[in-house]
């Protein structure tokens, strides 16, 4: 696959879901080995962490092995600011981490935890790929949105993923209304995310905020031994006094 030819591909390479947490699933439970195959072939990355990567890889060489040795593999991550802004309206210019690409090279490209450029950094490289002419192959692997949605009992059919709500207590207020208003006018499920140590802060503003007949849903650690989907009315959430902990990823979605 990485022998030189007229143009390489960009696959997009699920990661597993375990990322940060206390435990690691099998990998061969949570991810197709025809994914672990291509990736395994793959020498040339573009990733959110090198560090990360370079333990994902060794994980698929446990099962899969490496075409080329983890010390030969040239990883390349994503600009810092990338992270911070979201690449996918930003101004950054992907295409020079492409040049290997279009020298003939298949390029992986993957994030910490989850589908690569979906609530994660990647869209620029996916953009600049098809800027290039390069074809993009998405691979198959878990995508905790989607999980945590079929999870959920909420809308399916239309929904939203808004990211991460603002940190400063007055405004996630006003946030979580805006949403809870536009979910209970459109039926539309409102899905987002928070960094795991804030699981608790953010749980406590969902049950202060939201109307008591609103419908929350948590799914968190998904695809572990340890993994938790609940949805109720907020009004039984009260009651229940469940919710993720401080170290465990999460997804969160209302609806009516």
């Amino acid at each position: 696959m990485n022998a030189p030819s007229p143009q390489g591909r960009l696959f997009l390479v699920p990661a597993p879901l375990d990322f940060g947490c206390d435990s690691l699933a099998a990998l061969d439970d949570v991810m197709p080995m025809g994914t672990l195959r291509v990736a395994a072939q793959l020498s040339h990355w573009i990733c959110e962490n090198a560090k990360s990567t370079r333990a994902y890889l060794k994980r698929v060489d446990s099962l899969v092995s490496l075409h080329t040795p983890i010390q030969s593999q040239q990883i390349t991550e994503l600009p810092r600011q990338v992270h911070k802004k979201g690449d996918h309206r930003s101004d950054f210019d992907a295409k020079p981490l492409l040049a290997c690409a279009l020298q003939g090279h298949d390029v992986g490209l993957v994030s910490e935890a989850g589908m690569p450029a979906v609530a994660d950094p990647g869209s620029s490289v996916v953009r600049a790929a098809h800027s290039l002419g390069v074809v993009v192959v998405p691979l198959t692997g878990p995508v905790s949105l989607l999980l945590a949605l079929a999870a959920s009992g909420l809308n399916g059919q239309n929904f939203a993923f808004v990211g991460y709500l603002p940190q400063d207590s007055a405004e996630r207020s006003k946030r979580l209304k805006e949403l809870e208003s536009l979910a209970a006018r459109t039926g539309q499920t409102q899905m987002f995310i928070e960094t795991p140590y804030r699981n608790a802060a953010l749980v406590q503003a969902l049950l202060q905020t939201l109307q008591p007949n609103t419908r929350l849903a948590i799914s968190s650690g998904l695809t572990l031994a340890s993994a938790a989907s609940h949805s109720a009315t907020v009004s039984q959430w009260k009651k229940q006094a469940l919710g993720p902990n401080n170290s465990t990823p999460a997804v969160f979605a209302i609806g009516p």
